[in-house]
């Protein structure tokens, strides 16, 4: 088994927390919108060819919230002065929900600051078709179960978030999403200007979505196909918005076979 490490950086004028596992060519990760959930099979299976970087958000507990970020472009920058600080460019990256937000902004603010980019059920554009769920009035129990079409048939997302919720554990949660609401709540979890500033992009790009996903709809996909003209999609069937856990055979399988090519 792979053991994944956490290091504690001073890095682009602030101090961020980084997850770290496997070894060979780096693989940057963008946790979504709930923060990290922890070292899961389809890390395991990737971190054997490759180097798996995955910075936590800041505001989301281990790292220090930074006042200066507004929005997730701000966000979006912060980061981008991080892999520019420890010369990753160009780099693999894979961003979730949320995280498929901020590395898209990144790559219309640096087309060539990702080598390859994989948007997983990426929120950060208006969706053609349907709306982003609205997840800040609900329970983070009726979110959490919402990311997934069978929680009882996933295995590990009764690993993640099954049994009771500690005290630690729901202020972790609720950290995220008063961190996620902050800088993604008007215009909700989009940014009207970022289809505009991808049109062009030449990095190759995968957007992967799960066919019963309750989060985000497939408009999302359309649009970032509009926006991404050469952009690869890759269809998880009866799968949510978790695609990585509910069948992590298939999600391993598409996100490998792209990474190589």
């Amino acid at each position: 088994m792979i053991k994944a490490t956490e290091e504690t950086l001073d890095i682009a004028g602030a101090r961020l927390v980084m997850v770290k596992g496997g070894s060979g060519k780096p693989l940057l990760i963008f946790h979504d919108e709930l923060g990290y959930p922890g070292w899961m099979t389809w890390n395991e299976s990737l971190a054997h060819d490759r180097t798996l970087l995955i910075p936590l958000q800041p505001g989301y507990g281990k790292t220090p919230r930074l006042d200066w970020i507004r929005s997730y472009r701000d966000l979006a920058g912060f980061y981008s002065q991080v892999v520019r600080e420890m010369k990753l460019d160009p780099v693999d990256a894979i961003g979730f929900s949320a995280g498929g937000f901020i590395a898209a902004e990144m790559a219309a603010a640096d087309p060539r600051i990702f080598s390859r980019m994989v948007l997983v059920a990426p929120m950060g554009i208006k969706p053609a078709e349907g709306e982003i769920m609205d997840i800040f009035p609900i329970t983070i129990r009726t979110h959490l179960r919402a990311t997934v079409a069978d929680p009882a048939g996933t295995p590990e997302f009764a690993k993640i978030y099954g049994g009771e919720m500690t005290p630690e554990q729901f202020e972790a949660f609720e950290d995220a999403r008063a961190e996620s609401s902050r800088i993604g709540w008007e215009p909700y979890m989009h940014n009207p200007s970022l289809p505009h500033l991808l049109r062009g992009l030449k990095t190759p790009t995968l957007l992967v979505w799960g066919s019963a996903d309750n989060i985000v709809p497939r408009g999302c996909i359309d649009a970032y196909q509009q926006a991404i003209a050469h952009a690869q999609v890759a269809i998880i069937e009866k799968v949510g918005h978790r695609p990585e856990i509910e069948n992590s055979a298939e999600f391993e399988r598409v996100v490998s076979r792209f990474l190589a090519a």
